[in-house]
């Protein structure tokens, strides 16, 4: 069943981010679960790429958004852009989880302080503290809750700015393997006095981080007449923010022993609000550099190019950068399959149907698809055949109205 146009060829790809309702456009919904160790009731935001289908065997790594809030639309919008729209595979389609903040200063901050003169006076302080809690929180009740839900992978990232920075750096040194990988965006480093930091650095010296990936955003913070290299010297309480990120900085890449793979950048033309949009896309560039599949127009105009096994390879080692099986997207493959069906191309039409049959073989679409691809090239048994699987799965008017015709 032809449910997309080509991924890799449509400019005009419509932005797919929500079903829509009359005059009303959803990206998400709003979940939530009773917690026993924060004693609340927590809401999370929750966006499923929509290529996923009710009975579809396709899974997804995942995002947690701190700040979800503030953060979750454009940080699925990017992601969606990077993954579907235009043909764009930079990244994986994600499922995006968004954390609501409920105490912010209580769950985001990692140890209590009376008072960190001129961020944080005692009133807004006081119940700074809950940043283990929160962990155990994440851990135990909200991941469990996601995966026994929705259609997830074991890969997981964490996201989070200013003091939810803080806490991502929190976890990623204390609770390393709850996540596969983190984004810092301008984290509160300056917390308790550098005493934070300090411990950071502890664990950046003394502990391995092989398999775990880090990318933190600087933003300019400074005040005028200021650049980077005059601020690293700088004593004046109001650097105090960003002169402790850029020391995180240096004594990160100073600590290569460790195994974990970083990268940061400094954001010369962004302040602390501004900087968490371009930091995630970076740091998506990133992480997924060897997820994007790269294409030439010899691979669509040589009629002896096997471009289902370039996906095939393409894929397989991207299932060793992330430690499980990635499958090329059903819908891609689907794509791919009716652009060469179009061209008259049917080597490479039928070998991308049957990809599609082999890695989702309880999807109805992929046989309906492949059926597609026998009336195609006359062979009516063979088509019948596979309506007749589609059929057996999901009962849908498109596949039995084509069996109907062949049938007459």
């Amino acid at each position: 069943m032809k449910k997309n146009i080509p991924l890799l060829l449509c400019f005009a790809f419509s932005l797919q981010l929500a079903a829509q309702n009359n005059t009303q456009v959803s990206i998400g919904t709003i979940d939530s679960l009773q917690s026993r160790i924060l004693n609340e009731q927590r809401k999370v935001w929750v966006y499923v790429p929509s290529s996923w289908q009710p009975g579809s065997k396709q899974r997804y790594p995942v995002i947690y958004l701190l700040d979800g809030d503030g953060h979750f639309y454009s940080v699925v919008g990017m992601v969606q852009q990077l993954s579907q729209v235009n043909g764009n595979t930079i990244c994986p389609e994600m499922i995006i989880v968004g954390i609501p903040n409920t105490d912010r200063t209580r769950d985001l901050t990692p140890s209590h302080v009376d008072a960190d003169p001129p961020f944080m006076d005692s009133a807004f302080s006081k119940t700074s503290g809950g940043g283990e809690q929160f962990a155990a929180f994440i851990k135990n009740e909200l991941i469990p809750h996601i995966d026994s839900l929705y259609p997830t992978e074991p890969y997981k990232m964490l996201i989070g700015h200013s003091f939810g920075g803080l806490t991502v750096m929190n976890i990623a040194m204390n609770h390393t393997k709850m996540f596969n990988s983190y984004i810092s965006i301008d984290p509160s480093m300056w917390w308790d006095k550098m005493n934070f930091l300090k411990a950071t650095k502890k664990q950046l010296a003394g502990k391995k981080f092989t398999g775990t990936s880090l990318y933190l955003g600087i933003a300019n913070t400074m005040e005028e007449g200021l650049d980077f290299d005059k601020v690293q010297k700088d004593t004046a309480v109001s650097t105090k923010h960003i002169r402790s990120i850029i020391e995180l900085d240096k004594e990160i890449k100073r600590q290569k022993q460790n195994g974990l793979q970083y990268a940061s950048k400094y954001y010369g033309d962004d302040d602390h609000g501004s900087v968490p949009l371009i930091a995630t896309y970076d740091a998506l560039r990133f992480f997924f550099e060897k997820y994007r599949f790269k294409l030439s127009f010899k691979d669509f105009t040589d009629s002896t190019a096997d471009l289902a096994a370039k996906y095939t390879k393409h894929y397989q080692e991207v299932s060793q950068l992330f430690g499980y099986k990635v499958l090329p997207p059903e819908n891609m493959v689907n794509g791919m399959g009716y652009e060469f069906l179009q061209q008259k191309q049917f080597t490479k039409a039928g070998r991308f149907f049957k990809m599609n049959v082999e890695n989702y073989p309880d999807s109805y679409n992929v046989y309906d698809s492949y059926a597609d691809y026998f009336a195609a090239i006359g062979d009516k048994t063979k088509a019948i055949e596979y309506l007749k699987k589609a059929l057996v799965i999901k009962e849908n008017p498109d596949s039995r109205n084509k069996l109907n015709k062949l049938l007459e």
